[in-house]
């Protein structure tokens, strides 16, 4: 047989020349503009594999695994190319991870140009440093950025700004129903202004735009719905501001059931639909934050891919919520451990104090609560305004009123305002310091009659002033108060104190002041000096002895006490009262033993039996009536009685059980 011809070895792939490199960045481009970015990778590895170190196509490459949203990989494709600086995608992928100091880090050697600058507002943003950020937004109002108006605005509602929206739009000459991103944030603006209708007019224009421009892109409904949820959730928030409780909770409920929500809007819509219902149901409120957490964390912490969607503000009030929860559970420890991690969690906030002020004050520990919030008011004297109130209402709550007096008098911007100064004399009074209220009262009237305000409120001072010192017995320096007060107002009210002050220092003066009180309709035909002289309402026996008034009272009260209406029986539901039945068992109430049909039961007779052999018991029984009587028989009896107990005695855990007969009799009775 002939020998079998060997086949040829086929060439290796590696061992075909490769595709020019023009062509390869022709087919780079071509994935590129198909948005293949895993295709673009690809290919930018076989150029590279060729021309290492080819700037162009190692830019592809990052740019591709940005749009592919591989992230670490893009971080180590950049730091493995030494030569070529990356830090401006550095930073932005930096920004994706969340990782933001290090990204606001790596831009600082960057050159400030428009692409630097909006990433860097970004990252501000994020950080929750608003102002820094709206600083930025208004250095790149001058260039030209499509979709900027939209961040600028939602900064400045971040930041507290909200007064500003109209003339920063006005500046960048752009309507609010541009587009849909900017009609809600505009929205949200006016909610913080307290402009309720118009910021629901606007959301639903926000939400027919957002539905005209999605469908146009071919989105299916359910991506239609999915990109408006913020929206929806927005107007439940406004309904829930209205006071219209119900409607705000259903809607939060049917975003949630739905799932048709990005994970903000729903993270948003759950807290949301917590603090509505308060305490009323603590263990449903936490189950469902329990579905926003991280299921890899041993304790609580959002997911990481809910964290970089929500503002820091959100962040810290779903924390903020689920401590109080627990607080409310009683879970003290998990209320410890998740207060420890809030300080480290939002370094720049005074909350994770007031959470842990309440977490003490939970455990019965005012003084340590006051303790803390103290220092941290001396130490940040720019943050110690909710610290200071929060100090001040603990100690008032703990019956510390110089403590509470002390905080509240350190809020040097409210320390005038009348409720500041009710609280302040309150407190004083509390303490027994009548002369320190009084000082609180003659600083706060002193204040506010140098106060060039519109809304000035001398006379409710004054008014409490004179009225508080007449209370202490200072009579002249409170007909002083009055006096100031009916001059500079002129009020019914202050005349009226006035008489009644001055009265008890200078009739005379306080006649004076009488005549200008305006006389009250159907006095004037009552003798004042008959009825001074009267002794006062006398008890009387029947109507007949009494005078005209005092009948029209006597039958005024008699019309009133009028018979009360009988109520017509309720009866149970499927009766008829016309066919009521036979009449129900009049002993139904009693217990089966009392009642009249009750039959006991028959005594075990398998109880009295005695073991032994055969014709034992008769034996004894014949020996015993032959030898004993009638005293024989009764010492018989008390011998039995004593031997039984002995024995009872000296069984102890041995003795015998009940039967189960007896003990359900005993259960009975």
């Amino acid at each position: 047989m002939a020998p079998k011809s060997k086949d040829r070895p086929k060439p290796s792939p590696s061992s075909q020349p490769p595709p020019p490199i023009e062509d390869q960045f022709t087919s780079l481009n071509r994935h590129i503009q198909r948005s293949e970015f895993s295709q673009a990778v690809k290919v930018a590895d076989q150029i590279l594999s060729i021309a290492p170190g080819d700037e162009d196509a190692l830019r592809c490459k990052i740019v591709a695994l940005i749009k592919d949203d591989r992230i670490d990989d893009t971080l180590s494709a950049i730091q493995s190319s030494r030569t070529i600086d990356f830090s401006f995608f550095k930073a932005y992928c930096l920004y994706r991870q969340n990782k933001l100091d290090e990204a606001l880090g790596s831009l600082r050697d960057q050159e400030r140009n428009s692409a630097t600058m909006l990433l860097e507002s970004q990252i501000l943003y994020r950080l929750g440093k608003m102002d820094a950020c709206v600083d930025t937004y208004q250095k790149l109002a001058k260039s030209k950025i499509d979709s900027l108006e939209i961040n600028y605005v939602a900064a400045l509602t971040a930041a507290g700004r909200a007064s500003e929206v109209q003339g920063a739009m006005e500046a960048l000459r752009v309507k609010a129903t541009s587009s849909f991103e900017l009609a809600y944030n505009t929205a949200c603006s006016l909610v913080d202004v307290n402009k309720y209708t118009d910021a629901e007019q606007l959301l639903l224009s926000a939400r027919r735009i957002g539905q005209e421009t999605l469908m146009e892109e071919n989105l299916p409904d359910e991506d239609i719905e999915i990109e408006l949820a913020p929206i929806a959730v927005q107007l439940a928030y406004l309904q829930q501001l209205l006071g219209h409780t119900s409607e705000a909770s259903e809607a939060y409920r049917d975003i949630m059931n739905r799932d048709l929500a990005d994970e903000s809007s729903l993270a948003v819509a759950v807290n949301n639909l917590i603090a509505l219902k308060g305490p009323k149901d603590i263990s449903d409120g936490l189950r469902k934050l329990d579905k926003l957490k991280d299921k890899d964390a041993p304790n609580f912490r959002l997911a990481r891919g809910l964290e970089p969607k929500i503002s820091q503000k959100q962040r810290e009030t779903i924390y903020a919520n689920r401590l109080l929860l627990l607080l409310h559970a009683n879970k003290m420890d998990q209320a410890r451990e998740m207060v420890a991690t809030l300080a480290d969690m939002f370094p720049n906030s005074v909350t994770p104090l007031l959470l842990q002020a309440a977490v003490l004050v939970r455990e019965n520990k005012a003084g340590k609560a006051e303790e803390i919030l103290g220092q941290f008011a001396e130490n940040f004297p720019d943050k110690s305004k909710l610290v200071l109130l929060a100090r001040a209402q603990i100690a008032a709550a703990a019956g510390h009123p110089h403590v509470a007096f002390e905080s509240l008098s350190k809020i040097q911007d409210i320390q005038h305002m009348p409720a500041t100064v009710a609280t302040l004399v309150s407190l004083k009074e509390r303490a027994g310091d009548v002369d320190g209220a009084i000082a609180v009262l003659d600083s706060a009237v002193k204040w506010w009659s140098n106060a060039m305000t519109e809304d000035n409120k001398l006379d409710v001072v004054l008014q409490e002033a004179a009225s508080f010192k007449l209370r202490h017995g200072r009579e002249e320096d409170a007909a002083k108060l009055y006096e100031e007060l009916v001059k500079t107002h002129g009020s019914i009210e202050a005349l009226a104190g006035l008489v009644k002050t001055v009265a008890r220092v200078d009739i005379k003066k306080a006649e004076t002041y009488e005549k200008q009180l305006k006389p009250l309709p159907g006095l004037k035909t009552v003798d004042v000096e008959n009825l001074e002289k009267t002794s006062g309402a006398k008890h009387v026996e029947s109507a007949a002895d009494l005078g005209a008034s005092d009948a029209y009272m006597v039958d005024k009260s008699k019309a009133k006490s009028k018979k009360k209406r009988k109520r017509k029986p309720r009866y149970p539901k499927g009766f008829d009262p016309a066919n009521p039945g036979p009449p129900p068992d009049p002993e139904r109430w009693l217990p089966r033993r009392e009642r009249s049909s009750y039959r006991p039961k028959r005594k075990d007779k398998r109880a009295a039996q005695v073991r032994g052999s055969q014709g034992a018991v008769a034996r004894e029984k014949h020996d015993s009536g032959v030898s004993g009587g009638s005293s024989n028989n009764a010492d018989s009896k008390s011998n039995q009685a004593t031997s039984s107990k002995a024995t009872n005695q000296n069984t102890g855990s041995n003795q015998s059980r009940p039967s189960s007969k007896s003990s359900k009799k005993k259960s009975r009775n």
